[in-house]
């Protein structure tokens, strides 16, 4: 099995799905973790400049909450679609914070999201790992 979580480093899990930079993706064979690498992963970043996102930093202030049906529809789904190109042999992804269009995006590709609140990956996968993992519908935005 193939666990992605969204980061910046590799360490770490990212608050924010769309906002993370790379992909650490971990192997797990016999209970045990057996392999480690990083790849990039298309985000905000990328789109910046299409005119489309709406945002006018890539930091929100807090408390932001997105107007009603953002990352929906058939430009957020190929924007989806383009952050998940790094991981079609994964079968979870580990976030500590999503957007309900890349949630289900990743559910239509066959790709179980976890809304986290553990924040080093290693721990985080070792949890699924031991089947202790829970998921964190709240964290859903």
């Amino acid at each position: 099995m193939k666990i992605a979580a969204v980061t910046e480093h590799g360490k770490t899990i990212s608050a924010q799905f769309g906002r993370a930079t790379n992909y650490a993706v971990l192997t797990v064979a016999d209970g045990r973790i057996t392999a480690n690498a990083l790849r990039d992963k298309a985000g905000h970043r990328d789109f910046q400049g299409d005119g489309s996102h709406g945002h006018e930093s890539p930091i929100q202030p807090s408390g932001y909450k997105h107007a009603p049906g953002h990352g929906t529809g058939a430009h957020s789904e190929e924007k989806h679609r383009r952050m998940f190109e790094a991981i079609p042999d994964c079968q979870i992804v580990l976030a500590r914070g999503m957007g309900q269009g890349a949630y289900r995006g990743l559910e239509q590709v066959e790709i179980r999201p976890i809304l986290t609140d553990i924040i080093a990956i290693e721990e985080a996968v070792q949890a699924v790992i031991e089947g202790t993992i829970e998921d964190h519908p709240e964290r859903l935005h």
